[in-house]
């Protein structure tokens, strides 16, 4: 169903593209249209997260015939694909490294939803460029700060701060900028299922962002998640992030690639730690 609905998004924001699928659904013919752009709204399946729409979104956005206002809803955090608090903190600055950038380009999260039920809503707004910007990328330089948001939606807000806490206990050692943003939400601005997590960003002195994210089991799957692991473990992974190096993270790595690959040949550069498996 989530495929389904991503077919349906590109068909929404393209013109003139032909899909055809077979009534088993095991082969799809694809031939692809004019990216077209414009103001849309979709609402994404909540079997994957927002983050699951985003990330081809965003490849596809600045190449639109019209910028694209696209709003929408599902799952903003889950375990599988990088969450909208991520997108936000780590792929928008590299968008911005390759010329995409101006007031327009954003990402807002209005709602939260976590799985199963979702209930979440984002805005994401992109301007259209006609050539990009090379970049020469390859010293990540040393960390000067952690940012990071610890989120409670339909559970008690205290979650938040004991997250925050375990979490700092362990970056503390390395790092006296450490600000930890709670984000609490509450009523209709909070979704339909409980749950809570936290994404945790590190920033170099010469602009890399590595991040790191942790959401907690979806309501009536698995065993109950201590927020104090949560917040230890998050700390830990994006330890592990810093550890292999780079000046893009884990997550977009693939999307630096691709941008690269659509700019001037042969001028661009970057240094990436080991490649993820996706990309």
């Amino acid at each position: 169903d989530f495929e389904a609905s991503f077919i349906r998004l590109i068909d929404k924001v393209t013109n003139g593209s032909r899909i055809e699928i077979n009534q088993t659904g095991t082969t799809l013919y694809y031939q692809p249209g004019l990216l077209y752009g414009g103001s849309l709204e979709h609402d994404c399946s909540p079997s994957r997260s927002i983050g699951y729409y985003l990330e081809s979104l965003l490849c596809l956005a600045p190449f639109m015939k019209h910028p694209l206002k696209i709003v929408l809803r599902g799952v903003t955090n889950d375990q599988v694909d990088p969450s909208v608090d991520v997108l936000k903190a780590t792929a928008l600055p590299l968008l911005k490294k390759f010329g995409i950038d101006g007031e327009s380009l954003e990402i807002k999260i209005n709602r939260r939803g976590m799985p199963p039920k979702g209930g979440g809503e984002i805005l994401f707004a992109c301007p259209v460029r006609k050539v990009l910007q090379p970049i020469q990328f390859t010293d990540p330089g040393k960390i000067k700060r952690i940012r990071g948001t610890a989120y409670s939606v339909r559970v008690s807000p205290q979650m938040a701060n004991r997250m925050v806490e375990s979490a700092r206990s362990i970056l503390n050692k390395f790092l006296p900028d450490i600000y930890i943003y709670t984000d609490h939400m509450k009523g209709v601005s909070s979704g339909k299922s409980p749950g809570f997590g936290m994404c945790l960003t590190a920033e170099t002195i010469n602009g890399t962002i590595l991040s790191a994210e942790l959401a907690s089991n979806p309501q009536g799957q698995g065993a109950a998640v201590l927020p104090e692991e949560l917040g230890q473990n998050c700390a830990k992974l994006l330890l592990e992030e810093v550890y292999r190096g780079g000046c893009v993270d884990s997550t977009n790595q693939s999307l630096a690639l691709l941008l690269m690959t659509l700019g001037q040949r042969d001028v661009s550069k970057v240094l990436l730690g080991p490649l993820s498996p996706y990309t």
